[in-house]
């Protein structure tokens, strides 16, 4: 298994140096990742440092609390794109999906993806906030919605275990047979549990541990 095809190599630290970037960037570059997972003001820099490679470039829209309004997700997002985003990943608006305001959180996710009609578009649900029968449900508005992806977490919850196997699967169980994928990411720091949430169903993982998992998988 080539597990470099399915990292994020992610950095999302509030106190991200251009150091840390440049690092960030030539470690995706030397394990040919599969992408790099960064904030909004650094997508035109990522897009210069990677320019003439397949890396794939992700942001991050609403995040990490996803409580923005929507017209502020979409310009968020359009503005990511103009700047050489391939991808976006948005935050759900966990309380109106907590409060059953189920229309809400279709029409947010409806409005950023208009913005951005020619790029994947994944939905941050933070599972650690989210009970199963609320992670099927919050699936099921993705699908509705035409999401390409559904994600487990930001990794900000506090003392939030992040990417889990079991909700890992059951994400997939709901939106595979739609042609959705699912990214698991938070906590995912080793081999181990990267494989483990592989074959739970995840296509993608969105790690910032992404160069020790490569080199322990050299070694198994």
């Amino acid at each position: 298994m080539n597990i470099s095809k399915y990292i994020e190599h992610t950095l999302l630290k509030q106190d991200t140096t251009d150091s840390d970037l440049d690092r960030l960037f030539q470690e995706a570059k030397e394990n040919d990742f599969l992408g790099v997972c960064i904030n909004p003001c650094f997508v035109s820099k990522a897009k210069h440092a990677l320019l003439g490679t397949n890396i794939k470039i992700v942001t991050v829209i609403g995040f990490p609390l996803g409580a923005n309004r929507s017209d502020v997700k979409a310009f968020e997002a359009q503005k990511a794109v103009e700047d050489g985003a391939d991808e976006i990943d948005m935050v759900l608006n966990v309380s109106k999906l907590k409060d059953k305001d189920y229309e809400y959180v279709k029409k947010d996710i409806d409005t950023v993806r208009k913005a951005c009609p020619n790029n994947v578009l994944k939905v941050i649900l933070e599972t650690d906030l989210l009970t199963k029968d609320e992670i099927k449900k919050a699936c099921e508005i993705c699908i509705e919605a035409k999401a390409d992806l559904v994600k487990t977490s930001t990794g900000f919850v506090k003392n939030g275990e992040g990417a889990k196997v079991e909700d890992v699967e059951l994400m997939h169980d709901t939106v595979s047979s739609h042609g959705l994928r699912v990214k698991a990411s938070g906590g995912i720091r080793d081999a181990q549990k990267a494989l483990a949430l592989i074959h739970a169903g995840a296509d993608r993982l969105g790690t910032s541990s992404g160069v020790k998992i490569a080199e322990e998988m050299r070694y198994k």
